[in-house]
């Protein structure tokens, strides 16, 4: 450490402080104390980096989701939306378009999903898996698309659910083989 200036321990005080090591420091003061405590110490750090793969993953999908939101919105803006209208009357259109992708990818409006979950915090998106993300997020591209060439609402619903059901049978497989996870 010496030679390169590297800092192996930081101590910090105050809300959140504490003594902060790299690991390869941990692991030696771990097997220090003893063998077992280094591989309690390994195995923690190995499920914490697990973890943290696992919510960064979510949260791209997350973001992917919210990216297509944007398309979507400004397809229904572009072709959906009156010139005259208050804002609530817009406010209600784009609610009911993403009822439209509600139904198509859970069977529910949000606000069924509401009645039915009122524990839960967030929205229907909050809870969903990566694979239904994934699909959402085509949903929303496809829609975008099905609304710049005027197809009408029910038909958009019939054409994005069988889409749905098309890839989520691929998404999740034949139970042999997992594409996301």
């Amino acid at each position: 450490m010496e030679r390169t200036g590297a800092i192996g321990i930081i101590s910090k005080a105050g809300r959140y402080g504490g003594t902060y090591a790299h690991r390869d420091i941990a692991y030696h003061f771990g097997m220090w104390i003893s063998p077992r405590f280094q591989l309690l110490l390994v195995k923690e750090y190995q499920r914490l980096k697990e973890q943290e793969q696992t919510q960064v993953g979510w949260n791209a999908k997350r973001e992917l989701s919210k990216i297509n939101y944007r398309i979507h919105t400004d397809a229904i803006k572009q072709n959906l939306i009156p010139t005259e209208v208050t804002p609530k009357q817009i406010s209600i259109i784009y609610a009911d378009e993403a009822d439209i992708l509600n139904v198509t990818m859970f069977g529910m409006t949000a606000k069924m999903w509401h009645e039915q979950n009122p524990e839960l915090k967030g929205n229907i998106r909050d809870y969903a898996s990566i694979n239904e993300l994934i699909c959402l997020s085509n949903m929303e591209n496809l829609n975008a698309v099905f609304i710049n060439q005027s197809i009408p609402q029910g038909e958009r619903l019939i054409k994005l659910n069988q889409i749905a059901i098309q890839q989520m049978k691929i998404l999740e497989g034949d139970g042999k083989r997992k594409l996301l996870k």
